[in-house]
């Protein structure tokens, strides 16, 4: 086996590690206000895939669906937990974030701190409007209620995946950003 190929296992797995850990632990969901709750789960397939490519993303985000429908099947954190124990709903949309932040980053890689940001903001833009839309489509929840989540908790996600990523990637490649570079950020 080349070590490329071992280095993507490898980070596949570490990522996917770091994405049960968040599953199963309240890091993954930080709540905002009035009960409303952020996720940073689909920040590790977001970084897999700006490191190692879509692969490695989508692998990553195949362990993070799985995970999630793990999570809301054994220890549920709120009613509508029992929706992601449909594979649809929790594995499916993730297989696609690690695909998408790697063309957005692809795409914009020559202005790597503007790619990386736009790239964790594509990443987590396809996490919300991919579930949200499979809510949808279930008729789990009204359209009109689909659009304030997307609006009142996606942007804010999307803004906060973009600050995480940034920060990991910018320290692991040792980029330079502002007046500090790698781990100094």
């Amino acid at each position: 086996m080349s070590s490329t190929r071992t280095r993507k296992i490898i980070i596949t797995g570490v990522l996917g590690a770091i994405s049960v850990l968040l599953s199963f632990t309240p890091l993954g969901l930080i709540t905002w206000f009035a009960g409303i709750s952020m996720t940073t789960l689909h920040v590790p397939v977001i970084i897999g895939a700006i490191l190692e490519g879509p692969w490695v993303g989508a692998g990553v985000g195949l362990i993070f669906g799985i995970s999630s429908m793990l999570q809301a099947a054994i220890m549920p954190r709120n009613p509508s937990d029992a929706w992601f124990t449909n594979p649809l709903l929790s594995v499916l949309p993730r297989l696609f974030i690690g695909p998408v932040t790697w063309l957005v980053y692809r795409a914009l890689e020559r202005r790597r701190v503007p790619a990386i940001i736009a790239a964790g903001i594509a990443g987590s833009l396809t996490n919300t409007v991919l579930v949200l839309g499979v809510i949808g489509l279930q008729k789990l929840v009204p359209w009109e209620v689909i659009g304030t989540i997307g609006v009142t908790n996606g942007l804010p996600e999307a803004a906060l995946a973009a600050v995480l990523t940034l920060a990991v990637v910018a320290a692991w490649q040792r980029i330079e950003v502002g007046k500090k570079k790698g781990a100094d950020l």
